[in-house]
């Protein structure tokens, strides 16, 4: 019991990334252990249920595993604290150039917010000569390549390779699509194969069988919460309950999606479609808890039962919102290549005011990389996401999306 307590552990805390110390951040680490240890204790409750099968003892073991898990969240709280404190100390952040091109991000903003990781203490534009690019990276222990066009990036990489420097850099679609290529050895010439179809045949049927079998025990763990809900929703100004909106799946496809009414029953009486900002008043009181909670989310099962959308996807998005993105990023278009999901890889690693290319970036990804097992990871990544507040952040007052030039 101790080696499976031990095995599923270690596999657990780095399904939700648990053990990235010194890379991720301390409550954001704690959260992903603390919540993989209690589904560990759930499992071994249920393993010693199944093995003793003493009704008797019941209460006696819950009981313990409750005391476990409460101990585990303090243990993995001082041990991630400290080793972070050390890792710090050993690990100064790196000092890193940035290498600009000639489209505006807040990549370097982002970058000096995690100050115990990266100091960005200079600023080139790619368009120096390579020469004086280089002569330059002497002085910093990295580069950061922030949104360069691919011909020079490219140069400006072997040059770091040939210094030895470290590189960080913001891909391209094409860079996305190439890293879930297949090498093929059949000729003295290196050949990549991107094979661009998504998953095979069995695993897609695994996967939809996995979503007949999940939204309909969703449906019935969380009917209690739904129609509490429903009941606060209607009492609140007797407006409908449930909100449908036209949304877009696979191949472009449009369905109703099904969600908890979260704003006032008028919030797009004008015809433009937006999404929520920071602080946006259309949000009812009820609206607040239930985006906070994710709860406005869970109708969505049902789309899920009859196989409009899956269980892990792209998020889908509205026609007009997704017909304003294309205008700038015409690759917006390709996260329609599977499925639309309840969650997926950009709502995992992304925040509800991501912008749409680096959304997009996100969603391309999963496209490139789905599988069963990347369903499951990501599954339970969510449940890490529910308690991280910047999840649900809004675009900023006056936006109507997120969406940014490339």
């Amino acid at each position: 019991m101790i080696g499976l307590y031990t095995v599923l552990s270690i596999l657990v805390i780095n399904t939700f990334k648990g053990f990235s110390i010194g890379s991720g951040r301390i409550s954001i680490l704690c959260m992903s252990q603390a919540i993989a240890m209690g589904l560990v204790n759930m499992l071994e409750f249920v393993i010693l249920l199944l093995m003793t099968r003493i009704k008797s003892l019941l209460w006696i073991m819950l009981a313990y595993m409750i005391l476990l898990t409460v101990i585990d969240a303090v243990a993995v709280f001082l041990v991630t604290y400290f080793s972070t404190k050390v890792y710090r100390a050993i690990f100064p952040p790196f000092s890193l150039l940035n290498i600009y091109g000639e489209y505006e991000n807040d990549l370097v903003f982002k970058m000096n917010r995690r100050a115990d990781k990266y100091r960005i203490t200079g600023e080139m534009s790619c368009q120096e000569p390579l020469e004086k690019i280089t002569n330059e990276l002497q002085y910093y222990d990295a580069v950061l390549i922030n949104d360069v066009p691919s011909e020079i990036r490219n140069d400006i990489i072997k040059a770091c390779f040939a210094t030895d420097k470290r590189v960080y850099f913001t891909p391209k679609i094409s860079d996305i699509l190439i890293k879930g290529s297949d090498e093929v050895n059949l000729f003295d010439t290196p050949l990549y194969l991107c094979k661009n179809v998504g998953m095979d045949a069995i695993s897609a049927t695994i996967k939809r069988l996995g979503d007949i079998f999940i939204s309909g025990i969703g449906i019935i763990l969380t009917s209690p919460i739904m129609i509490v809900t429903a009941i606060l929703i209607h009492a609140y100004d007797g407006g409908p309950v449930f909100y449908k909106q036209t949304r877009c799946t696979i191949g472009g496809k449009e369905y109703k999606i099904m969600k908890f009414r979260s704003m006032i029953t008028d919030a797009e009486k004008d015809g433009k479609a937006r999404l929520a900002s920071v602080n946006d008043d259309r949000i009812t009181p009820i609206g607040h808890f239930i985006r906070a909670t994710r709860i406005d989310e869970l109708p969505q099962f049902f789309n899920i039962l009859k196989g409009e959308m899956s269980f892990v996807g792209p998020r889908p998005e509205r026609p007009e919102i997704i017909a304003e993105y294309v205008k700038e990023v015409p690759e917006f278009a390709f996260r329609t290549h599977v499925k639309a999901g309840l969650t997926g890889y950009a709502q995992v690693y992304g925040k509800y005011n991501t912008t749409s290319y680096d959304k997009l970036k996100l969603d391309m990804i999963y496209c490139e990389k789905c599988s069963v097992l990347l369903d499951i990871q990501l599954i339970l990544m969510t449940l890490r996401v529910i308690f991280t507040k910047d999840a649900t952040e809004g675009v900023a007052e006056g936006e109507t999306n997120a969406n940014v030039h490339k």
